[in-house]
């Protein structure tokens, strides 16, 4: 199996003998910043992925195949400010999905942090929660890792297109069904092995 991006990148600066500031310096970052990628808590956008591969000596499509690895037991959250939404969703989402690890979560303050030090492979985010919106919560989710797959969830359809410009790939109304997940499933932009059906 490939090695993830963060032990891909610690492997090759090593290699090359640069320091994390040394790194840092060279892609003009900060060494928190380098520390980040390669501790798994943050991803380099596309634009810095080319620019470490041309300073780590290697051909972009190395970094890219790391980045798009992912976890035998894929992270899955689920983020509502309803526990009944919680309770319902999280048993079709175990049952789609047997491989993936799902968590849910009330306060998006609470999943971001989760997100900062898990990858989270798939989103399922509340469109109105209680301190911010679901549109709010994916841009933050994708500005820790870009390669997070958001789905919408909301009771109004009428959401559906601010939704869209956030980078999310669906839109799911409830209630869940299985259904309604398997078919979200195909239209995932970085996807990952479920276990599910045709996985």
């Amino acid at each position: 199996m490939s090695q993830y991006l963060s032990d891909t990148l610690k492997k090759l600066r090593t290699e090359k003998g640069l320091s994390q500031q040394d790194l840092a310096n060279k892609v003009f970052v900060t060494k928190a910043t380098v520390s980040r990628w390669e501790s798994g808590n943050r991803l380099p956008d596309a634009m810095m992925i080319s620019r470490l591969a041309k300073i780590l000596g290697v051909d972009v499509n190395v970094l890219l195949t790391a980045a798009a690895q992912s976890d035998d037991c894929p992270n899955v959250i689920l983020v509502d400010d309803r526990k009944l939404i919680l309770t319902g969703g999280l048993p079709i989402l175990e049952e789609v999905m047997p491989n993936a690890k799902v968590t849910g979560f009330t306060d998006a303050d609470e999943a971001i942090e989760y997100a900062k030090s898990n990858r989270v492979a798939l989103a399922f985010l509340d469109i109105e929660l209680r301190d911010t919106t679901g549109l709010e919560l994916c841009r933050e989710l994708l500005e820790i890792n870009p390669r997070t797959n958001v789905v919408y969830l909301t009771a109004y359809s009428e959401y559906s297109l601010d939704a869209w410009s956030t980078g999310a790939i669906g839109f799911l109304l409830k209630p869940i069904t299985p259904e309604g997940v398997r078919e979200q499933l195909k239209k995932l932009r970085y996807p990952f092995r479920t276990g599910g059906e045709g996985a």
